[in-house]
């Protein structure tokens, strides 16, 4: 959308939602652009993960506070508001057909799932090893794409534009502020990057391998699972490196 001209990532949310998309003071809500959606830095309450304007509250400037939140999904609003269409027929005309990504999104009551074949979100990481690319065909903006791959912001260097990034000095998780030292996965390549869905479903992309590992299944620790990072990410990559150098 951005390389179509209709939407600047850098721009007020309430520029294509209009004012009142959240409960916050109008002059906090206006700070909040879509990168700060796509890289977790509302500053939205995140007391409640139902995404309702009731629910999303002031706490904090946005860009000065890291929290994994719903909040998120407004960035498909945006979506659906400056292309004119649906957020699932924008994604299926402008990533899904073109590389052959089958699934479909489920909007449920407080969570908005995609399902996918582990050969469909396969080629997802594909397209993401490629930085965009797809046969020769630039899909996703280079530049865009190196962008979204790289620390967004000082907070929690571990995170890009809903990518988690290994290798970095520190981390934070989701449900909490505390800063982990180190990087995120101790066992996985530096240059990992990874989609890392709840329920330990996950896409990671190593290109100093030129390999991308999917995991689809239920959570390895049923009793506890955990949005993003688990103990689980580090004993997988433990077995992958015995196997894949």
């Amino acid at each position: 959308l951005q390389q179509e001209g209709l939407l600047n990532i850098n721009t007020p949310v309430s520029n294509y939602l209009g004012n009142g998309w959240t409960s916050a003071p109008l002059d906090k809500e206006r700070m909040i652009t879509s990168r700060h959606l796509v890289t977790m830095t509302s500053g939205l309450s995140d007391d409640k993960e139902l995404v309702t304007k009731a629910n999303l509250t002031f706490l904090a400037d946005a860009g000065t506070r890291w929290s994994y939140h719903n909040v998120f999904q407004k960035q498909m609003d945006v979506v659906a508001a400056v292309s004119g269409k649906t957020f699932d027929a924008y994604v299926k005309e402008k990533i899904g057909d073109k590389i052959g990504m089958d699934g479909f999104w489920n909007k449920g009551l407080i969570f908005t799932v995609y399902h996918s074949s582990t050969r469909g979100m396969a080629r997802f990481g594909l397209l993401a090893l490629n930085q965009g690319n797809w046969n020769g065909t630039q899909i996703v903006p280079a530049d865009f794409f190196r962008e979204s791959v790289n620390t967004s912001q000082s907070i929690n260097p571990s995170y890009g534009y809903l990518w988690w990034l290994n290798g970095k000095a520190n981390f934070m998780v989701p449900g909490g502020q505390t800063v982990y030292p180190g990087p995120l996965v101790p066992s996985a390549p530096a240059d990992m990057y990874a989609a890392m869905g709840a329920e330990d479903q996950r896409i990671y992309v190593v290109p100093s391998r030129n390999i991308v590992v999917i995991r689809m299944g239920d959570a390895s620790d049923p009793s506890n699972p955990s949005f993003a990072l688990s103990g689980f990410d580090n004993a997988l990559w433990e077995k992958i490196n015995a196997v894949i150098k």
